[in-house]
């Protein structure tokens, strides 16, 4: 893993930090004071961009639907194919909370 090279008390800190955040408004509040706008977007614009390559969505669907470059989007498909798979395993368990409070809604809704 090429992060290897960073792993520390530091990097332990802010994961730990991370992993201790108990809800979506504590992940907006931490990430406003951790990041800049730009660093945010840049992250969140690189995982709506490995969602969209996951999909088969095109380089130039991509492109114009996030504003990413093609050397983002290159990178990140590197990562997607040759990477950790944290990408898949991320999207992956999104997909399925985001089905389950589907799930949930509907039997709320036809009880």
């Amino acid at each position: 893993m090429q992060i290897d090279k960073l792993r520390g008390r530091e990097l332990d800190q802010l994961f730990k930090a991370i992993l201790s955040l108990r809800d979506l408004e504590e992940c907006y509040r931490f990430f406003d004071d951790l990041c800049t706008v730009n660093e945010i977007q840049a992250l969140a614009q690189r995982l709506e961009v490995a969602r969209m390559l996951r999909e088969g969505y095109t380089y130039h669907k991509i492109e114009t639907e996030t504003g990413a470059s093609t050397a983002t989007i290159s990178r990140v498909k590197r990562c997607l194919n040759y990477g950790n798979d944290a990408y898949a395993m991320a999207l992956d368990r999104i997909k399925e909370e985001q089905q389950q409070e589907e799930k949930e809604a509907n039997e709320t809704v036809t009880d």
